[in-house]
């Protein structure tokens, strides 16, 4: 017998040498014929009423199990695996489950005990919706996972489970459904996720950035969204979804630009109201990126450009104005961007008296005084305003909207046409994962032009994307008519 607890303290001394905090804990008891058992889990992340009601009580109320099939047979526990290796029961204690010790068993059992202080599944605030679903991802990769296999009850979906960041071993999952996305594209990402060599992964943003084919590109490598329904609708075209153990945010590829200007509820609402949406989303873009640089150009290089009762109107305005138009325009939109930084930062209240100081008080006093005109504080606020209209694109568009004043304030209306070939050449040799981010405009796919700029009807979205390369071309019939191994 004292044999068969030396054996049991030596496990437990193997384990704390290495795993030497203080808030690794040790749980020991005896079976019914005093055999020597010990339970090591990390304190505040193992349910410790489970950990006696399923695993202390039956073995103490049984004779000593003779190896690990039978002990597990005793306990109550789903989650049970047997464990040898200890650097992984190290893991496996670190992620909240508890490691078994039984005199006279090699290894260890390593029960999945876990307990973790999770939020509620809510609305996500940056997409909230009218219609249509209202749930969102939290920050527990299992519950993402079951929030997603809840919406595509299906045998084909697949998930591989990663791990990456050599502190934080953060559990990544890589869902995809099989015969619908891309082989090829599955593998590379698993293949570059396994390439992750980072002390620690805090969150999906850190893993897009080492999946991004052009790490110093100005726009995002991936797709985005807090919504299973919408990342089981991307999934359902043939985009890979990466799930990210800590984050709320789930990333899809291959990316295309012309997700950011789609929306959820458009799938919910007519294609009339949803073209109409999406028509104004881009106008928006579009106002909020070439606005300042229009009115700065016109005011410097072709006033002629401008219709001459307006003309008369900012010229008056931009009387006795100290700054020229690029410098004015250049200055306004430094002051947003510092609004706009210290009112996410601020409380929820002061940042609303914030805005209403920044937006009445300091533009309002800062055109009595002299230091800009009217005009330009109306522009300011049209382009700061219509960013907002696709927030997924907010960041790249406040970059390029300072871009193209000082070039606007430089070289003119010619600048600001030399800057929009350059990007659109950059946008289209832009290729990641096989998807060209400005498809199916540049290649043009004239059957994928349904669901982009503008929606067509359900019935008129029968094919898969094209662009995404997936075998299984059709996702509706409306004949009774089989598919031959799920193949059009």
């Amino acid at each position: 017998m004292s044999e068969k607890k030396q054996t049991c303290k030596d496990n437990i001394k193997k384990l704390k040498d290495i795993l030497v905090a203080e808030d690794i804990l040790v749980f020991s008891f005896e079976t019914a014929d005093g055999a020597a058992c010990a339970a090591v889990y990390t304190d505040g992340m193992t349910d410790k009423a489970l950990l006696g009601e399923q695993v202390a009580r039956p073995l103490a109320a049984e004779r000593a199990p003779e190896n690990a099939k039978q002990a597990a047979k005793c306990l109550q526990v789903p989650e049970c695996k047997e464990e040898n290796d200890f650097t992984k029961m190290a893991e496996e204690v670190l992620a909240g489950n508890v490691a078994l010790f039984i005199d006279g068993i090699g290894g260890a059992l390593i029960l999945g005990l876990k307990k973790i202080s999770l939020r509620a599944i809510m609305e996500p605030p940056s997409s909230i919706a009218i219609k249509g679903p209202r749930e969102g991802f939290i920050e527990d990769i299992k519950t993402n996972m079951s929030l997603l296999r809840n919406r595509l009850q299906t045998p084909k979906l697949r998930f591989y489970n990663l791990v990456a960041g050599k502190q934080s071993r953060t559990k990544i999952a890589v869902g995809y459904l099989d015969g619908i996305a891309d082989e090829k594209t599955v593998q590379k990402i698993v293949k570059k996720i396994e390439e992750i060599d980072i002390d620690g992964i805090p969150d999906s943003s850190y893993v897009g950035k080492f999946l991004a084919e052009r790490p110093q590109s100005l726009f995002k490598p991936t797709g985005t969204t807090e919504k299973p329904d919408v990342l089981a609708a991307k999934m359902l075209e043939g985009r890979v979804a990466i799930l990210v153990d800590g984050s709320p945010i789930a990333l899809t590829l291959p990316y295309l630009l012309t997700e950011d200007f789609q929306g959820a509820q458009d799938y919910f609402s007519s294609p009339y109201r949803a073209s109409v949406s999406r028509f104004l989303r881009f106008f928006g873009v579009f106002l909020s990126v070439f606005l300042p640089a229009f009115y700065v150009s016109a005011q410097l290089f072709k006033l002629q450009l401008l219709p001459f009762s307006f003309l008369l109107t900012i010229s008056g305005s931009i009387q006795g104005i100290p700054l020229s138009p690029g410098l004015e325009l250049f200055f306004l939109l430094l002051v947003l961007e510092i609004l706009i930084e210290a009112s996410v930062r601020m409380p929820k209240y002061v940042a609303l008296a914030l805005s209403v100081i920044g937006a009445l008080v300091l533009g309002d006093t800062a055109v009595k005084a002299g230091l800009v005109s009217s005009s330009a504080i109306i522009i300011m606020a049209l382009s700061g305003i219509a960013a907002y209209t696709v927030p997924d694109l907010v960041g790249t568009v406040s970059v390029l909207r300072i871009a193209y004043v000082v070039v606007a304030g430089s070289i003119g209306t010619f600048g600001v046409l030399l800057l929009t070939a350059l990007i659109l050449y950059y946008l289209v040799t832009s290729d990641a994962y096989g998807s060209p981010m400005l498809a199916p405009f540049a290649p043009l796919i004239a059957r994928d032009l349904k669901d982009t700029l503008y929606k067509a009807s359900l019935f008129a979205l029968d094919k898969r994307p094209k662009v995404f390369r997936g075998k299984n071309k059709t996702r509706l019939k409306r004949t009774g008519k089989k598919v031959e191994n799920g193949q059009d």
